[in-house]
């Protein structure tokens, strides 16, 4: 269910969790700039930030947070278990490890950033831990990121918590409709990573004539998609003059057509890995 309370609307997850479905990235952002531009997208209006342990920038989100002049309350953080941490006795680890980094009180969302299907560590024990991280009050809300339907289903039949959120690729050149049905079927909300594919879709004819009809950009376009599609999307730059006009969508709609003919662009084309064979775990 998505509902509306300010400029930003939120979904409210499995769990009863709100979470604001416009975000700030910060992957790829070298730590050095990441608490100024976290700083910057909290004093524009996002009040939802998404890091992780593989990011290497916790420090300095956690910092953002601490130094603006917002309630703690006010701001959604999503963090995640890096890959080596699978093991079942290492999840309270990694988690103590991303709550010692941000250097705040609670995490709002942890996520298993992969499921490395392809390694000896079965993601469904990962996942049987990460359910305990319920129990100490420190997360609000646990769930996971690039899993396929067959990887949520074993964790639904083996497990007892049902992810309240799946973070994935999706563009408009991979929209990963099936994917997204699967999850809205069985109550878990769909995060888009990616949602321009790197700035790939922004070159393309269909986008660039929609946003001249609308008299937005083409990024502002995409992300307006993605939001009436009902994804949670987080996008990403260090440059404040594009954070605040990937902020400004709420003052315009795509009509149904406009939609399907941005969908109609899929070509399963991934920018990043394939959660069926991704298999890295860093140094």
């Amino acid at each position: 269910m998505v509902k509306s309370t300010s400029a930003v609307p939120t979904v409210t997850l499995n769990n009863g969790v709100e979470i604001p479905q416009l975000g700030f990235g910060v992957f790829q952002i070298d730590p050095a700039n990441t608490k100024r531009a976290a700083l910057d997208a909290l004093e524009i209006g996002y009040r939802h930030i998404d890091t992780a342990e593989m990011y290497r920038n916790e420090a300095e989100v956690g910092q953002a947070v601490r130094e603006s002049a917002i309630e703690r309350s006010e701001i959604f953080v999503t963090s995640k278990l890096n890959n080596g941490f699978h093991r079942p006795d290492l999840v309270r680890q990694a988690f103590r490890g991303t709550l010692e980094a941000l250097d705040i009180d609670y995490v709002d969302l942890f996520l298993i950033h992969w499921p490395l299907p392809m390694i000896d560590v079965d993601y469904l024990e990962a996942w049987k831990a990460m359910e305990g991280l319920l129990d100490g009050g420190k997360v609000r809300a646990v769930g996971v990121s690039n899993f396929q339907p067959a990887h949520l289903q074993r964790l639904i039949d083996g497990a007892t918590v049902v992810p309240a959120v799946n973070q994935i690729e999706i563009h408009p050149y991979l929209t990963q409709d099936s994917l997204r049905a699967f999850d809205r079927a069985h109550g878990i909300a769909t995060e888009a990573w990616s949602p321009i594919a790197q700035g790939k879709v922004l070159d393309d004819p269909a986008i660039i004539a929609i946003a001249a009809t609308v008299d937005r950009t083409p990024a502002q376009v995409v992300l307006r998609w993605h939001l009436q599609r009902g994804e949670i999307v987080f996008p990403k730059s260090v440059t404040r003059s594009r954070v605040e006009e990937n902020f400004a969508l709420f003052d315009f709609e795509l009509n149904d057509e406009q939609v399907e003919a941005i969908t109609a662009l899929n070509r399963d084309e991934r920018t990043g890995p394939d959660p069926d064979s991704f298999d890295h775990i860093p140094a």
